[in-house]
């Protein structure tokens, strides 16, 4: 029965966010801080990890790929829509859970257990509409294009491993890149990175607004808050790919 208290709690906190509207400047302000801690505060990590993803897979396709009958533009084929429907928006997105889950719980965390929250309720300010609300939309900005990003650079990451590693020659790589392209599996994509980017932001924001503690209870609560986003992405994908595709 927990579970359903913790289910009822987390609507309960959503809901909240849109009773008591206060002065959106101040929303705004803090949205704006969001964005650049969520957004610039990840590029290098999801640069890094999407173009090697990116590499990585030419390689391994290369390797698998044995038989003369096949053309090397298949090789592009496979890179693309691997990175396009699975490896930028699940792959990053469950490294974001880890980076930007485990600050935003920590934060808001910190915050209850040195009793800031109680001190801006005292002051009439609804405190999750203006610590929990920017932080989610920040991450339903900036997110999926991180993920864009990520799509961009695992192509490109790909690339340059086919033509330094001598597999085939970057014109070859860009002609099976255009081949069978399928614009629905960019939607597809998309439509993985908002709903991650929802899960990343609210479960970690759930558990470090209600943490009760002390610094001990704020570190168990981002661990718990980062298992169970990955938990509930992997959970979303398989939903995802089976009613959309």
């Amino acid at each position: 029965m927990k579970i359903f208290g913790e289910i009822g709690r987390f609507i309960l906190m959503i809901k909240g966010m849109f009773s008591k509207p206060e002065n959106w400047k101040m929303y705004w302000k803090e949205l704006m801080h969001q964005c650049s801690e969520i957004g610039f505060g990840s590029l290098g990590i999801v640069a890094i990890i999407s173009f090697f993803i990116g590499a990585v897979s030419t390689i391994q396709t290369a390797y698998q790929l044995v038989t003369p009958l096949i053309p090397l533009s298949t090789i592009a084929q496979i890179v693309r829509d691997t990175v396009i429907l699975e490896f930028a928006p699940t792959l990053v997105c469950i490294v974001l859970a880890g980076v930007v889950g485990s600050k935003i719980a920590s934060e808001l965390g910190n915050m209850r257990v040195s009793e800031q929250i109680d001190a801006l309720e005292i002051m009439g300010i609804n405190t999750k509409a203006y610590l929990v609300m920017p932080k989610i939309v920040a991450s339903l900005i900036m997110i999926p294009l991180l993920v864009i990003l990520a799509m961009v650079l695992g192509i490109i990451g790909g690339r340059v491993a086919g033509s330094m590693a001598g597999i085939l020659p970057g014109t070859t790589f860009d002609k099976g890149l255009l081949q069978d392209f399928v614009p629905y599996n960019v939607f597809f994509a998309m439509a993985k990175a908002y709903t991650f980017s929802f899960i990343i932001s609210s479960i970690p924001a759930y558990f470090g607004y209600y943490v009760k503690g002390g610094a001990l209870e704020i570190g168990q609560s981002s661990t718990r808050a980062v298992v169970v986003s990955c938990i509930l992405l992997l959970f979303a994908d398989y939903v995802l790919s089976a009613l959309l595709l």
